[in-house]
């Protein structure tokens, strides 16, 4: 079993995240996963929520995702989302008046992309 795993995050408009890797946890259709190298293959649908990869440098990248799917085979873990957005580049305040607004409005879908945005900055 080899001790890491090359992974690529990429949403429809870039290359978001490229690297080695000890784990990736991120939420699928039926449930969290998490992928270590010498996983089994796998093919999945990726659900909102936050994606946590633990680098092989022991640094940590949690990033946004909404939608896509999740691939693993080779030790090469890709996950392809429509919209990714790295921690670090959510503006938390605005994240949540989004999540405010979108209560307000009754609108559920927003409501959900303001709280994963806002949990994979907090870690909550």
């Amino acid at each position: 079993m080899a001790a890491e795993l090359h992974v690529e995050l990429v949403a429809a408009d870039r290359n978001v995240w490229s690297g080695e890797a000890t784990l990736v946890v991120a939420r699928t259709t039926s449930g969290d996963i998490g992928v270590m190298p010498g996983h089994q293959p796998l093919l999945g649908v990726l659900e909102s929520g936050p994606v946590t990869i633990r680098t092989s440098e022991g640094g940590t990248v949690v990033a946004a995702v909404h939608g896509g799917f999740i691939s693993f085979a080779d030790n090469k873990l890709s996950l392809l989302a429509e919209t990714v957005e790295l921690a670090d580049e959510i503006d938390v305040q605005r994240a949540e008046r989004a999540l405010d607004r979108a209560k307000a409005e009754a609108d559920a879908a927003a409501e959900r992309r303001a709280d994963v945005r806002l949990r994979a900055v907090t870690g909550h």
